[in-house]
């Protein structure tokens, strides 16, 4: 390994770039209306955080009919499980956290936890709203 190599391998990498205030807020304002969308049962608040060409997805691995399985849900789909109620939760029950995890010009990632899940999101920036695009998931084992 060169000396070069070897310095550019020790060498910590660059710190994500650092999202003004405001941007954050913006940001982090999506993922509640997401998820506090869905505990509240308001369809209209977690459609108005999607993309209409959402790509939700959680991987489901081999099964027995398709290699790599993943389970797939469309806006609508998500939208409609809200509508029905599927995690409406008590307020007083409510425990879930968003984290910036990155953002570069009008793209940014995001971690969103409960106790129910865990989701991965790349948002977009369009104009000035925040939105989500794709979305990988995670659901939680159930004690």
């Amino acid at each position: 390994m060169s000396t070069l190599s070897l310095l550019l391998a020790l060498t910590p990498a660059a710190a994500a770039p650092v999202a003004d205030p405001a941007t954050l807020a913006a940001i982090e304002a999506t993922c509640l209306d997401y998820v506090d969308g869905q505990l509240e049962a308001d369809p209209a608040r977690v459609a108005r955080s999607l993309h209409p060409d959402l790509a939700k997805r959680a991987v489901l691995g081999d099964t027995p009919d398709e290699r790599l399985g993943l389970r797939r849900m469309s806006k609508e789909e998500l939208v409609a499980l809200t509508k029905q109620g599927a995690l409406k939760t008590p307020r007083a029950e409510w425990n879930r956290s968003c984290r910036v995890l990155d953002v570069t010009g009008n793209t940014a990632s995001v971690r969103l936890e409960t106790p129910w899940f865990v989701d991965y999101f790349h948002m977009g920036r369009f104009e000035q709203r925040w939105i989500i695009v794709n979305a990988l998931w995670y659901p939680k084992p159930k004690p």
